[in-house]
């Protein structure tokens, strides 16, 4: 399909991303985006310097659609339940818009953390640190979001490479729940069921509510806290 509204930068963005979740990466070329655009490749370079600098354009502003679509925090829904809904969009996500997601992740430098995935551990975190409030957290909401974003992002890249039709989504499920029970208590609870769960929810308490200790106290106490979540 021929792209001749907007701008030339938009028709660019819009002619790489057509022919990118259609295709390997590897195989979309200069020639044939910029055929699609109606632009000269001398265009493609002024607005993002290379063919790779379009194809990150691309990524980025397909993943930030993404993030912006999924459903927002519910302070009132199970938190649990949200964060499993929300694996479940991301493999989702992957598997229909494999190019993208690929892409995506072949960006991330040592040492350099991608904004993109970044937000999306944030929605994590906030979640679990809801799980924590309630005790039922065995770990800090940061490495809980820390774990379960790097399982989630090594499934998704996993069943990408099958070579079959049908995904095996139950192995996703299977790994969520597995990787949900090491961090989680067995059950809700009006009171945390362990030690180590009060302690984390104590800790997750303190982020907002320690104006009454000084900072040597806090941490002291978050070092305390720490000892017992083991």
């Amino acid at each position: 399909m021929d792209i001749v509204n907007g701008s030339a930068k938009d028709r660019l963005l819009l002619a790489a991303a057509q022919l990118l979740d259609g295709a390997e990466a590897h195989s979309v070329s200069t020639r044939a985006i910029c055929e699609r655009a109606h632009v000269q490749a001398p265009t493609l370079y002024h607005h993002f310097g290379s063919k790779q600098g379009l194809l990150d354009a691309v990524v980025n502003f397909g993943f930030t659609q993404y993030l912006e679509s999924t459903d927002k925090i519910d302070p009132d829904a199970d938190p649990v339940q949200q964060i499993r809904d929300g694996w479940d969009r991301h493999v989702k996500y992957g598997l229909h818009h494999p190019a993208f997601y690929v892409l995506l992740y072949g960006q991330i430098r040592p040492g350099e953390p991608c904004t993109l995935t970044s937000s999306a551990e944030e929605m994590l975190r906030n979640l679990f640190t809801l799980v924590a409030r309630q005790g039922r957290l065995r770990t800090t909401p940061a490495e809980a979001a820390r774990q379960v974003a790097a399982a989630n992002s090594g499934v998704t890249l996993s069943l990408i490479a099958q070579p079959e039709s049908n995904p095996d989504l139950a192995m996703s499920h299977q790994v969520r729940e597995s990787v949900l029970a090491g961090l989680l208590t067995d059950e809700p609870a009006k009171e945390p069921s362990t030690v180590g769960a009060l302690a984390v929810a104590l800790s997750t308490a303190l982020d907002s509510q320690a104006a009454e200790l000084t900072a040597t106290e806090q941490s002291m106490l978050r070092e305390w806290l720490s000892r017992l979540a083991l």
